[in-house]
């Protein structure tokens, strides 16, 4: 279970998250990542689960797997970040290690755009 304290609740930080995150998409998700400006308790993470996923059972049970999984990843979240994965289609299909292996690929990778805007602003 995703802890209270890290989970993304109002729909401005959704919002802005989406909008000016790093993005990063695999088959089954896409992930925004972006930094917090206002201290925080650590990482927040926000689920997308639309219904082109599913039924609501399949959406459900999509989102629960998003969330364990995210769970798991906390640690590696810098306390800075504000995370919102949203569920693709196919992800209704995935078993759970393949969501794993997608969500730990797109965060690598708009971990290192996320990294890569910060230096470009740092430059300027």
């Amino acid at each position: 279970m995703l802890p209270a304290a890290h989970r993304m609740r109002r729909s401005a930080d959704f919002e802005r998250t989406v909008r000016a995150g790093a993005r990063a998409g695999r088959s089954t998700l896409v992930v925004h990542l972006v930094t917090r400006t206002d201290p925080g308790p650590g990482p927040a993470v926000g689920f997308v689960v639309s219904k082109g996923v599913g039924n609501a059972v399949t959406r459900n049970r999509v989102k629960r797997r998003l969330r364990a999984l995210t769970t798991e990843r906390l640690a590696a979240l810098p306390a800075d970040a504000d995370l919102v994965v949203r569920a693709l289609a196919p992800a209704a299909e995935a078993d759970y290690a393949t969501l794993g292996r997608d969500l730990d690929g797109a965060l690598r990778t708009a971990g290192r755009r996320r990294a890569e805007r910060a230096a470009e602003v740092a430059a300027r």
